[in-house]
């Protein structure tokens, strides 16, 4: 099947994203989201990337006006289901997911693909919810979208063939790498980076080493860009701790129980850099750990 226009439910951090590569990759977009402020700051955020670009010579001019033009935005959620693929970038709650998915059933054209960015819920139980579980897929993009490369395909056990191709051939026309991924809690990037951050959480809830010392292990000790405490301050400490739990209930191994310390910092809702608190305080011109 041929994918011509796309609709993206959420503009949030990734939802934007995602909106943004596939119009510079010459996909008709259609952003939804239930405000009006948040696709104004999307489309604002979008031109912004794209002008990036350009300063870097990554894109041209020409190609970054076309992109723009190509993006419509809507706060009516059944606007979408004109829309021959849909990728749902709501907030990491499968009851939320599940929602969206019932209000579009309805108005979807008989060939509609349905998808979900959900880096960690069941494919299987949310396509289950639907009219078309042969046609839904995990579509799992990397933060931030229009730098990393990887996009992980997940298939649910009703997943079919033509699917899953016409998917592959979504990322490839969009410049990424596929990685197919089985339908387990968290598929493959969370199952391994989630639990590594949790033992930091740990590793500093446990007082081994405080939040400097332990970043610092890790991108010179083994070579990582961003210290764990630091990229789960970028992720988001609220999608950190929904993701244990997925792993922690789906498993059932307490190897994968949420530390204490994530948990005590969502309650007090210091979630990272898009609270200004997480484990650093970025409320000043320079981070500063918050223990």
């Amino acid at each position: 099947m041929e994918i011509g226009s796309v609709g993206v439910v959420g503009a949030g951090q990734m939802g934007n994203g995602i909106a943004h590569v596939l119009a510079l990759a010459g996909y008709e977009v259609l952003l939804n989201d239930i405000s009006e402020e948040a696709l104004s700051k999307a489309l604002a955020l979008i031109e912004r990337n794209l002008d990036r670009q350009v300063s870097r010579e990554k894109i041209s001019q020409t190609d970054r006006d076309a992109a723009v033009g190509r993006i419509r935005t809507t706060t009516t959620l059944t606007d979408l289901g004109k829309c021959d693929l849909i990728i749902e970038a709501a907030t990491e709650r499968e009851t939320v997911k599940q929602a969206i998915f019932e209000d579009l059933l309805p108005h979807l054209q008989p060939h509609t693909i349905l998808t979900s960015n959900t880096s960690s819920i069941s494919i299987t139980r949310l396509a289950s919810r639907t009219d078309r579980p042969e046609k839904f897929m995990g579509f799992h993009f990397m933060n931030p979208v229009p730098v990393m490369q990887l996009v992980e395909l997940i298939r649910g056990i009703a997943t079919d063939e033509p699917t899953y191709r016409t998917l592959l051939g979504v990322v490839e026309r969009l410049g990424k790498t596929p990685a197919s991924a089985e339908d387990f809690p968290a598929f493959i990037v969370n199952r391994i980076l989630m639990p590594m951050i949790n033992e930091a959480v740990y590793t500093l809830y446990e007082g081994v080493g405080s939040v400097q010392s332990i970043d610092r292990s890790l991108k010179l000790g083994a070579n990582h860009p961003m210290g764990p405490l630091e990229l789960a301050d970028f992720i988001g400490l609220d999608t950190c701790l929904a993701i244990m739990n997925v792993l922690h209930d789906g498993l059932a191994d307490t190897k994968y129980r949420p530390c204490p310390l994530l948990v005590k910092y969502v309650e007090a809702g210091w979630l990272g850099r898009k609270t200004q608190r997480g484990f650093y305080d970025y409320r000043g011109e320079t981070p500063v750990p918050t223990r």
